[in-house]
């Protein structure tokens, strides 16, 4: 009889030489569930269905990461418009495709200006200059809170981070606190102005300027283009000169962990712990599963829920 043996269909029912037929309509024929000596194992079975319904559950949700995150050529940007409802949409962009963060470069789908080179030769061949423009657009800012490489941010995602970062610039010390109180009385400032007004060399600046930045207490937009051939570099300012202050309240680690997550769609657990400067805690993760606002949808995998 087919399906699930019932007491009655056991071998000493069936008599000694009887053959069991592999259940197939309850669960799906599986050698593991049914091993040699015809003993069926139902909560091994279950355990399978399990595992099958998370893979089509992940297989779900990475079809909908490659949409969302316009990871095939015919869903490319075209127009920097385009890439500015990108970010919008996201809340956040690397600049090059490194994580499964969404990436700026990797949805534009063009070649390299170099193909085979390092570093600026395997930026896109003509739509490079777009994140530098990108960031002239209202709602965006450029940010190196990657671990120290480039992260664009939405207004709603500035505000998020705002605690962080605003924790971040509390905490200084030394070079870090005099650079920072110094922009704090003059403003925004060139680099040169700065070294000239606080009798610094250019490596000292670099160094306080990329520790302050890697948190996000400082920011500048780089290099500012007219065109491709005329452009001039942006002022540093603080942080705190920059974002609307976020609300007080609740695990800042978290809202950034969530934004991150639903920018991504679905991303391996491992990968997400490294997304920004500040290392996300492990319970956090839990955290937010435990709340519903995060779900595993298969071991090793974490998506936004639903």
């Amino acid at each position: 009889m087919c399906g699930v043996p019932r007491r009655s269909d056991s071998l000493v029912d069936r008599g000694a030489g009887a053959a069991l037929t592999p259940p197939r309509s309850a669960y799906g024929f599986n050698a593991e569930l049914w091993p040699l000596d015809g003993d069926f194992n139902p909560p091994l079975a279950l355990e399978s269905k399990a595992r099958r319904m998370s893979d089509r559950r992940l297989v779900e949700l990475q079809r909908r990461r490659v949409i969302e995150c316009r990871l095939t050529p015919d869903r490319a940007l075209r127009t920097l418009d385009e890439a500015q409802g990108f970010l919008s949409d996201r809340g956040l962009l690397t600049r090059m495709p490194d994580s499964a963060l969404p990436s700026l470069f990797g949805a534009c789908h063009e070649g390299a200006a170099q193909p085979g080179g390092k570093g600026f030769a395997l930026w896109p061949r003509t739509k490079w200059i777009w994140s530098f423009q990108l960031v002239q657009r209202r709602g965006t800012l450029l940010t190196k809170l990657h671990r120290g490489k480039s992260l664009y941010l939405s207004a709603e995602a500035a505000r998020l981070i705002d605690p962080l970062v605003r924790q971040a610039i509390a905490a200084a010390t030394g070079d870090d606190a005099v650079l920072l109180e110094h922009l704090g009385k003059h403003g925004e400032s060139m680099s040169e102005d700065i070294e000239l007004e606080l009798g610094w060399d250019r490596r000292r600046l670099k160094s306080a300027r990329a520790r302050l930045e890697r948190v996000g207490a400082l920011v500048s937009d780089g290099l500012v283009f007219v065109n491709e051939t005329t452009w001039h570099f942006a002022p540093l300012r603080r942080w705190d000169a920059a974002p609307e202050g976020a609300k007080p309240g609740g695990d800042p680690y978290a809202a950034i962990l969530v934004a991150g997550v639903q920018a991504a769609v679905v991303a391996e657990e491992s990968d997400v712990r490294s997304w920004f400067s500040w290392p996300i805690p492990a319970d956090t993760v839990d955290a937010m599963v435990r709340s519903g606002r995060l779900t595993r949808p298969a071991p090793g995998w974490i998506a936004i829920a639903d």
